[in-house]
């Protein structure tokens, strides 16, 4: 979903506009029907979204994947700043959801990016399938300790399965600090950046070095 240049400045993406609205209500009212299955009431902020990608070195990665892309925030920020040479896949499980991506992020406008709509926990089935090995990052925006304890696992090790050595998992949180020892767990490494300016306040984990041994 990115153009074969980065100089235009929307970069394959549609404005939004009245857009913005309609996407508020979409997260809200599937936060409304779906509860703790939907990591947020509302779509996060671009602080939130633009903090989740710090630090990535977009001229060197090679393959991005985004896990739970909502309505976009996230994706809008990525395709900013992914380069031609980058694949990003999109991975968003809810049909709505994807249906939203597709029409904010046309594959006409961004050739190298992909909306999938799949399971996370299949992320290394899903490189394989399209001929990809590895990714420099995994950036999530699930409601990881909502969901049940297998199948986190399941999603955290296939992830780290495709990672490379110095690759991340990113995950966004709306409850600051609250589940650092969660992520603790599962990740040698875990550091924490707030976002006080995202409502409600939140932050992000950049986790490094999985635990494998830590199975459910």
């Amino acid at each position: 979903m990115i153009p074969g240049s980065t100089n235009s400045p929307n970069n394959g993406t549609k404005k939004l506009g009245k857009s913005s609205l309609s996407d508020w209500w979409l997260v809200f009212s599937k936060f409304r029907k779906h509860g703790s299955k939907i990591a947020t009431m509302i779509p996060s902020s671009r602080f939130l979204s633009r903090k989740i990608i710090k630090g990535i070195d977009f001229d060197k990665a090679k393959c991005i994947v985004e896990l739970g892309a909502g309505t976009g925030p996230i994706t809008q920020e990525l395709l900013k700043r992914v380069k031609p040479h980058t694949k990003l896949l999109i991975i968003e499980k809810d049909a709505d959801f994807c249906n939203r991506l597709r029409e904010r992020f046309p594959s006409s406008q961004n050739p190298n990016a992909e909306i999938i709509e799949g399971d996370a926990a299949r992320l290394d089935q899903i490189l394989a399938e399209r001929g990809l090995e590895t990714a420099d990052h995994v950036v999530s925006g699930l409601p990881l300790p909502s969901i049940p304890e297998n199948i986190r696992y399941d999603i955290m090790a296939s992830s780290m399965r495709v990672l490379g050595p110095n690759g991340t998992f990113r995950q966004l949180t709306v409850m600051p600090w609250v589940y650092r020892r969660l992520y603790k767990k599962y990740f040698g490494t875990v550091k924490f950046d707030l976002v006080p300016l995202n409502f409600p306040p939140a932050g992000v984990y950049f986790c490094q070095g999985f635990r494998f041994s830590n199975a459910s």
